[in-house]
């Protein structure tokens, strides 16, 4: 049971990463970016490919993951900024090219990194982590890691700059009238959510020993899901900041799946006859999409609710 708890919050805050950066476009932002399929296992395949290689430190290759992503970040938003191309395809454009990519980075489409040091496995943690604390060093270093993020996210939301990212969202007229380029405010929005997103890849390889180029499929999936989760639980809690409410969303979510794994068969019956549909770790993302569309269901009744009693 404590293997499955760990592995809940071990993968939980993986994702977490990423929701982060969900939050930024979705919420923030109001802007369907597809590009995160893309810039998550971008994360990975450089992060898999520098250590495989001995060329980069596994701790380096967290803040140049960000930086990369950060850039496919800002494609997209110059596609959608500057040439004029609606949001939603200028993710599509940059997540199909970013597929193309990160196979010429990785060289293949599985490149693992088992035999290699990396930020939970290295010489440095086995003489520093006490031997009681070394089942839960995975677990550690993640919960640094995100909180890490999202306090540097939480001071960027607080600057002039942040605001402005808020304001783009809520009203773009007002970002206009006070002579400041909301185009400039979208793409910064998106860099540093992608950035979020290929950062999250990067810990992800390291955590799993490996890079694959599938990965990336159903990551927008995934940290809509977290984001909604958790910003709904939370949206009557004030004192609850949304940053923190999409960690713990992430991590509610990751345990439904899990859940859904542990409970086995899927019977139903009809009358007389029974019909039995085993559940396996290959319907993942099968789980992923039902989950998804019963919170989607669920928020959206909620929110209907809410305005009749209003």
């Amino acid at each position: 049971m404590t293997t499955i708890i760990l592995g809940i919050f071990e993968e939980g805050l993986v994702y977490a990463i990423m929701a982060l950066g969900v939050y930024i476009t979705y919420r923030i932002l109001d802007f369907p970016d597809l590009s995160v399929d893309g810039t998550f296992p971008l994360g990975a395949a450089f992060t898999a490919t520098g250590i495989a290689g001995g060329f980069i430190h596994p701790a380096a290759a967290l803040p140049l993951s960000f930086l990369l992503g950060a850039m496919a970040g800002c494609v997209t938003g110059l596609i959608h900024v500057k040439l004029k191309v609606r949001d939603l395809l200028s993710g599509i454009i940059v997540m199909t090219a970013l597929y193309s990519i990160n196979l010429r980075v990785a060289g293949k489409s599985n490149l693992p990194i088992f035999s290699k040091d990396t930020i939970f496995s290295n010489p440095w943690l086995e003489r520093t982590i006490p031997q009681a604390l070394r089942p839960y060093t995975v677990t550690i270093i993640l919960l640094v890691i995100v909180l890490i993020c999202k306090l540097l996210l939480d001071a960027y939301l607080k600057t002039r700059s942040g605001y402005l990212l808020r304001a783009v969202g809520d009203n773009d007229v007002l970002v206009t009238s006070l002579a400041k380029d909301k185009g400039m405010v979208k793409i910064i929005g998106l860099a540093i959510a992608n950035g979020f997103a290929a950062l999250a890849g990067s810990v992800y390889c390291q955590q799993k020993g490996f890079f694959e180029i599938s990965t990336g499929t159903g990551t927008i999936v995934i940290g809509l899901a977290n984001v909604i989760i958790g910003t709904q639980l939370f949206k009557r809690f004030g004192f609850v900041k949304s940053t923190t409410a999409v960690i713990i969303g992430s991590i509610i979510y990751k345990a439904c799946v899990s859940l859904a794994l542990l409970l086995g068969d899927l019977t139903l019956t009809f009358g007389n006859i029974t019909v039995s549909f085993p559940v396996t770790a290959s319907d993942l993302k099968l789980i992923t999409s039902i989950l998804f569309l019963i919170i989607l269901v669920a928020s959206s009744s909620r929110g209907k609710k809410v305005k009749s009693h209003a």
